[in-house]
């Protein structure tokens, strides 16, 4: 193997593997919100140490299972999702107890805040 090759898989498996923690990372923080909590995109991404990675979190919550996806919504609290998995993320929210102010999640009452740590 080429020296100039062996530099080129090294710089692409240290990106494999910084994507795969950035990933990691992002799931342990979704996970740490509770029920009758809700978070934003961009905090979840601050919180996890990718500030401004708020596109990552929505990316990866698409892709993945087994995750609280109705406790992300968008800043403001509004459900981005549209149509028939906007209701099922309102009616899995209200199941839990948070409350809305019109068409947004009541923040005050119900954003969880992640401590200061990374995730």
């Amino acid at each position: 193997m080429s020296y100039i090759l062996r530099i080129k898989v090294k710089k692409a498996d240290k990106t494999v593997r910084s994507t795969l923690d950035m990933q990691s990372r992002i799931l342990a923080t979704i996970r740490k919100i509770p029920r009758s909590k809700v978070s934003t995109y961009g905090a979840i991404a601050r919180a996890a140490g990718y500030p401004g990675a708020a596109r990552r979190v929505a990316w990866i919550l698409h892709r993945s299972f087994d995750l609280p996806w109705q406790r992300v919504v968008g800043a403001g609290g509004e459900i981005k999702l549209r149509g028939d998995s906007a209701i099922e993320q309102r009616l899995r929210l209200e199941s839990e107890g948070v409350a809305f102010r019109s068409r947004r999640v009541n923040m005050k009452q119900h954003e969880f805040k992640f401590s200061r740590g990374k995730a």
